[in-house]
């Protein structure tokens, strides 16, 4: 009987050593197929860069609203429905080469709406550029600016039920629909801390404490990308972790400046931001405001010292709505647009949500030729794109 205790035990503890080495294998593989798409993505971004002109690279690094290239009637309201203006989505993708193109002309339009025109833009794109258009969106409680898509709680109700799990399933779905409009990139989750009850936007964030904060971040960035690492299916989407660091932070406003000490900023703020970092997160996007008197836009400390070197992000920064021009229209940090330029693609953004004109195409351009921006950081930046 003992002996057959033995062989028994013998035989429950190699089936477990089988089933061990099996997951370290299974592990390892996974980890190795996603090195292997990695640099397969950098190989292609490699090839694709060296054959770019300066004006299609910078192309790459601008970003537009949807809107202005919609028919406008006598009183400069869009008509309806929507009619496209050929001319201008020309001018954009054979002259400026833009690369990417934001938010929603209605308030939902339909599935087949979505698909037939971002389709008939990316036809347009690949013929002028033969790099294909990245769109973005706000799909941040479900696909919401899809008719008919399931919207979930705000991320304060997803926050509320401590529940990262049911986060993930969320984020899923949202990523899901937000595929089947044909639009493969989401400007979700909220990792800014909500530390103030004044603040109008608190509803945006997970909540006041860091480790939850953290822990739904995670699952919101498996939720959107999936599981595969670097290759993201075509049921799922790129995540964008907003509003790098410290956004509406104890003041109650909106794009507020904040007065804050280091060891707040990288214990609490930047703290909420590195799981999802590190959980693969492929965008960033910045604070809106002004940290001890500098726009985040323009702190390379922030951008690149901290979000680079410190926290090891690898994927590109996108600038928030205009906020490289508000260096000169609002903060007078600037004296003029150009500059605004200079000192936010310096600071390291990667690509300017501008989103109205396409002037920053000829200011970043000129900043090159003269030497104010060198042709590495504009390589470096497109090469962030292009990977995804």
């Amino acid at each position: 009987m003992r002996k057959t205790d033995n062989i028994f035990k013998i035989l429950v503890g190699l089936v477990f050593l089988g089933f061990l080495f099996s997951m370290i294998v299974g592990a390892c593989t996974r980890r190795l197929d996603d090195s292997r798409a990695q640099t397969h993505f950098q190989i292609q971004a490699d090839s694709i860069l060296a054959t770019m002109t300066l004006e299609e690279k910078v192309g790459q690094m601008t970003q537009i609203t949807l809107d202005i290239f919609t028919e406008k009637d006598a009183h400069g309201k869009k008509k309806e429905p929507v009619v496209f203006n050929i001319d201008t989505l020309l001018l954009a993708f054979s002259k400026y080469k833009i690369g990417s193109i934001l938010n929603v002309v209605k308030t939902a339009p339909s599935v087949a709406w979505w698909n037939e025109n971002i389709a008939m833009m990316q036809e347009i794109a690949l013929r002028e550029t033969g790099i294909p258009l990245i769109y973005g969106i706000d799909a941040i409680h479900g696909a919401n600016y899809t008719k008919e898509a399931t919207l979930f709680p705000q991320q304060i109700g997803q926050g509320a039920t401590f529940n990262p799990e049911l986060a993930e399933k969320l984020a899923a779905l949202a990523a899901y629909e937000m595929r089947a409009s044909n639009i493969p990139w989401t400007f979700s989750p909220v990792q800014d801390m909500g530390r103030d009850a004044r603040d109008a936007r608190l509803w945006e964030t997970f909540g006041e404490d860091v480790y939850l904060c953290q822990q739904m971040g995670i699952a919101a960035v498996k939720g959107y990308q999936g599981k595969g690492g670097n290759s993201i299916d075509q049921y799922h989407g790129a995540a964008c972790l907003k509003h790098f660091l410290a956004y509406n932070s104890n003041s109650g406003k909106d794009r507020n400046p904040l007065s804050i000490s280091v060891r707040e900023l990288k214990q609490i703020h930047a703290a909420s931001f590195q799981p999802a970092i590190d959980a693969g997160a492929k965008t960033i996007m910045v604070n809106s405001g002004l940290i001890n008197g500098l726009p985040v836009h323009a702190n390379y400390e922030i951008l690149t010292t901290l979000l680079r070197d410190e926290m090891g992000f690898k994927g590109f920064v996108v600038s928030d709505w205009a906020d490289i021009e508000n260096f000169y229209y609002r903060d007078k940090t600037a004296s003029s647009i150009k500059e605004a330029v200079k000192i936010g693609i310096n600071a390291g953004i990667d690509m300017s949500m501008v989103p109205h004109k396409f002037h920053f195409c000829d200011y970043l351009i000129e900043l090159v030729n003269e030497g104010e921006v060198s042709i590495a950081r504009i390589d470096e930046a497109v090469k962030r794109v292009l990977i995804l």
